[in-house]
């Protein structure tokens, strides 16, 4: 009977210490899951306006390839947030390819330079890879397009992967309408595209999804001046919405901005086709 009581004892301090080991455990692991804490900031709202000058060239073949080469500069007139400066240029270069009239494949890269109050220069400078394929319709005075394009973003500076990506994949999906009036040299034009992240980091996404970045629409007028150079005068609206994290290790803190862009753009861009 004692060594009965002397077991029953044994086991039941053995369960107590089992006990308290996985209930140490559990506090452990909730302590550490509720220690960063996941502080959402009010949104910042920013208002921009801008003036944009571009040249675009491009060399045709008859084999359905065409090359090109375009450069667009970008300076805010209105910033309610940075105020007036010039912002960014886009330099770009693209292969580009229609073995049908109604279908166009393009390859390019582009390089892009901002001006922002860093002494990294690396932080001012992003290189940009993408490819597209645009589908057309034409019906007697309207030409309908669709085209879906893959772009990947590379920054130069060194991020915390945890906030940012070194590399940036976005899909950019456009729509647009080219109307066409005869013995004119004029072609008035509409488009919408819409821009969506791919690959944004876990504690970016918007409720464990990735999330519609930007959406642009323009208005705009070609102006004929040859048979081979023309004047594309435009008015761009770009709704953009970014989610900016900062994870602070000390504090155990990840902290989220929303960050909201109504940003409005006039600008010319010549065009040389030969």
């Amino acid at each position: 009977m004692r060594k009965d009581r002397y077991a029953e004892r044994i086991k039941t301090a053995y369960a107590e210490r089992v006990k308290t080991v996985l209930l140490g455990m559990m506090m452990f692991v909730c302590s550490s899951a509720l220690a960063w804490n996941y502080d959402s900031q009010d949104a910042t709202t920013t208002n921009s306006v801008q003036l944009r000058v571009g040249a675009d060239f491009n060399k045709k073949w008859h084999n359905g390839l065409r090359l090109g080469f375009s450069e667009d500069l970008r300076s805010d007139v209105y910033n309610s947030l940075t105020g007036a400066a010039f912002r960014t240029s886009f330099t770009t270069i693209d292969l580009g390819y229609s073995p049908v009239e109604y279908v166009k494949f393009d390859l390019g890269y582009t390089l892009k330079f901002s001006n922002k109050d860093n002494s990294d220069p690396n932080e001012l400078l992003r290189h940009r890879f993408f490819a597209s394929v645009t589908g057309s319709y034409k019906f007697q005075y309207i030409k309908l397009s669709v085209r879906e394009r893959a772009l990947m973003e590379a920054r130069t500076d060194s991020v915390n992967p945890l906030e940012k990506n070194s590399i940036n994949w976005q899909l950019r999906s456009k729509a647009s309408a080219e109307f066409l009036i005869p013995g004119k040299p004029v072609k008035p034009y509409l488009w919408c595209e819409v821009i969506n992240t791919l690959n944004a980091p876990e504690y970016q996404q918007k409720d464990g999804h990735q999330f519609v970045s930007q959406v642009r629409t323009q208005a705009g007028v070609k102006w004929r001046l040859t048979k081979l150079s023309s004047l594309d005068f435009y008015y761009r609206f770009t709704y953009g919405y970014e989610r900016d994290i900062n994870i602070t290790k000390k504090k155990q803190l990840i902290q989220l901005t929303e960050e909201t862009l109504f940003q409005h753009a006039i600008g010319v861009t010549y065009t040389l086709d030969w």
